[in-house]
């Protein structure tokens, strides 16, 4: 149910999934604070959108500390914060072994500390409300183990039980937590791994666009879903993964 004057914060907000969701929440939102290295992407997104809602940019690397900090600034200048979306994230095609370690470290603060940071400082306002959502962008990469997965299927595993564990704590408290956990979806996220070799060309059956992998996550804030998965394909894979992980179990 769309609540008049809520305010929104996206990060990740200047392409691809960050982009569509500002986008999207803008025909609920008053006030989207979007947040993005690419200062430019902001401001035009920002004209786009003028007229539904108020785009407040924010540049900032969520990988660092200032980064972290400058954008909790702008949570509590701009805020409260109704909804808060942290999508920003990156992931390296290579194995670990043969991997530059920094973009492998990068992942843990801009998945795992900027996420659990942002979650922190948005809370207190929404249980004194009464109401909030929260939205932590994982992926089906979360349930699948293999080859150049293996920090960024950590980090985002990490946000799996983070979530539920923080639904457990807000969830008869009025605040919404969902884990979108997108598939194969074409946005920029893949342009440096194909430069790695990543063939875009694999299972097409699995990619989806930004708009409709948005759109299921947005139409179900206000039902309560903990885990949301677009597309049946990708739900079915992630079950099959996650089906396979506990045959593997002792007793299985």
């Amino acid at each position: 149910m769309t609540q008049h004057g809520e305010t929104a914060l996206v990060t990740g907000a200047s392409s691809g999934l960050g982009e569509e969701y500002c986008r999207q929440l803008a025909d609920r939102c008053t006030r989207i604070i979007a947040v993005a290295r690419r200062l430019d992407r902001l401001e035009a997104l920002g004209q786009e959108l003028a007229g539904k809602a108020e785009l407040v940019p924010v540049q900032a690397d969520l990988a660092t500390q200032e980064g972290v900090a400058r954008t909790v600034e702008a949570m509590e200048r701009h805020g409260p914060v109704d909804i808060l979306v942290n999508n920003a994230g990156y992931s390296p095609y290579s194995t670990f072994a043969e991997s530059v370690l920094d973009e492998q470290r990068g992942m843990i603060p801009l998945h795992c500390d900027a996420t659990i940071s942002l979650c922190h400082a948005a809370l207190p306002a929404m249980l004194e409300k009464g109401r909030g959502t929260i939205i932590n962008v994982s992926s089906v990469g979360s349930f699948v183990t293999g080859p150049t997965l293996t920090v960024y299927s950590g980090t985002k595993a990490f946000i799996n039980y983070f979530s539920m564990s923080l639904r457990s704590e807000v969830k008869d408290r009025g605040i919404e937590i969902q884990v979108m956990c997108p598939g194969f979806v074409h946005t920029g996220l893949h342009a440096p791994m194909e430069k790695q070799g990543f063939d875009k060309g694999a299972f097409p059956e699995l990619w989806m666009h930004a708009p409709e992998a948005v759109a299921a996550s947005v139409e179900a804030i206000g039902t309560g879903q903990l885990f949301v998965i677009p597309g049946e394909r990708n739900a079915a894979f992630s079950r099959h993964a996650v089906q396979a992980l506990l045959d593997s179990l002792p007793g299985g």
